[in-house]
């Protein structure tokens, strides 16, 4: 809003500069030194009314500035009239362009000014302006002296036009640079809310996919136990896809999350929550082994420790799909200094199935978390028959 203002008071400021200044000028072309009378051409009335038009198509010199700036150089050019019009056109033309009709422009702008100030210059000396610059008298002087100072008031309003589109440029560059990064963000937010529901609907699946197997099979309190557990992941894995799909119609709240979100963060595991989660995995039928040795487990970091669950998640999810009658062995150790290490290890299944839809798309996902807080994983078969996700975390602020 400031800006607006401002420029309508600097265009009000410029017409009214181009009108006072071609009244004198018209009233010096008709002045009569015998006489001290004023007796105007019809020429320099033309040029008068060619100057005031030129003065008010100052108004539109940003939206037309090739326009304008050609019809504030009739006046100069064709009625010997002053050339301020033209010159405040310039700048106009030198913040939207920076081609060769830019400089076409200044050469003409520079001609005219030169051109009006040597006529200006040999007017009559009670009517002259110039002339008390470069000379009443023509001479070399005044020559060099109107070139010159044709030179300076070209320069001006050019330097003036590129250092205001050098900004225009800048802020219209920051602008898009801000809405790319609020879309890098938002796609960011995305891939981190799909790759969450990978991680946790994917395990929730798989343990309802081995409850499922083992109800065909079982007989007894043990049915009723493992109908229990399918009733029980069907429901929380239904209310987590619930909420992500809420979130991706919305299209809003992304990397809004907290108190002034949108979609506030829902609490996120840590280290405390790994016991539960080896839990369920057992009371699905998953033969899992866990040796937990920590330092100060309360003390870890919020990321550590969603980081290392998701890990643990991940890597029991793959086992679930690809070798649900192997026992696993987890492992996290670690504290301040050492960094936190997280390892789960089972046996290669005997055959190789087809791959299940989505394979590969945990571990890659495990890579960028563990990148992300500045640490290293792999995964993969081992000389032993065993199938590895071993992963080295640092425990430190994230």
């Amino acid at each position: 809003m400031a800006r607006r203002v401002l420029g309508v008071v600097l265009t009000v400021v410029a017409v009214a500069a181009c009108v006072i200044s071609s009244i004198f000028v018209f009233s010096a072309q008709g002045y009569l030194p015998a006489t001290k009378e004023f007796d105007p051409t019809w020429w320099s009335t033309l040029g008068f009314l060619t100057g005031i038009a030129a003065a008010v198509m100052l108004c539109w010199r940003h939206k037309w500035p090739e326009l304008v700036l050609g019809i504030a150089l009739v006046p100069p050019l064709c009625f010997r009239s002053d050339a301020l019009a033209a010159l405040v056109a310039l700048a106009a033309l030198a913040a939207h362009r920076r081609d060769r009709l830019l400089w076409t422009g200044s050469v003409l702008v520079y001609i005219a000014t030169a051109w009006a100030l040597f006529g200006d210059a040999n007017r009559h000396p009670d009517v002259t302006i110039a002339g008390q610059i470069v000379g009443k008298q023509l001479s070399a002087v005044q020559v060099m002296g109107t070139l010159t100072v044709a030179v300076v008031m070209t320069a001006v309003p050019l330097t003036v036009g590129v250092v205001r589109g050098m900004r225009d440029t800048i802020a219209i560059r920051e602008a898009k640079e801000e809405e790319l990064r609020a879309e890098m963000t938002r796609r960011a937010e995305r891939t981190r809310i799909a790759r969450e529901m990978h991680d946790v609907l994917g395990h929730r699946l798989s343990l309802l996919s081995l409850q499922a197997g083992a109800l065909e099979v079982s007989k007894g309190p043990a049915t009723t136990e493992a109908a229990k557990t399918v009733r029980t992941t069907a429901r929380q894995s239904l209310e987590d896809l619930r909420q992500v799909i809420g979130v991706l119609r919305d299209g809003q709240g992304f990397g809004e999350n907290g108190e002034n979100g949108s979609h506030p963060e829902p609490p996120q595991p840590t280290l405390a929550d790994i016991p539960e989660l080896v839990a369920n995995a057992r009371r699905a039928g998953l033969g899992v082994n866990v040796t937990i040795l920590l330092d100060d487990a309360g003390g870890a970091p919020a990321l550590l420790g969603t980081t290392a669950y998701r890990i643990v998640q991940e890597s029991m999810t793959n086992i679930l799909k690809h070798a649900p009658d192997a026992a696993a062995e987890v492992s996290v150790r670690g504290g301040p200094g050492n960094g936190l290490t997280v390892e789960v290890v089972n046996p290669l299944p005997a055959m190789a199935a087809g791959k299940p839809p989505g394979a590969g798309a945990g571990l890659t996902g495990i890579g960028e978390r563990v990148t992300l807080i500045g640490g290293n994983v792999s995964a993969g078969p081992t000389e032993e028959g065993t199938f590895a996700v071993r992963a080295w975390l640092p425990w430190g602020h994230h």
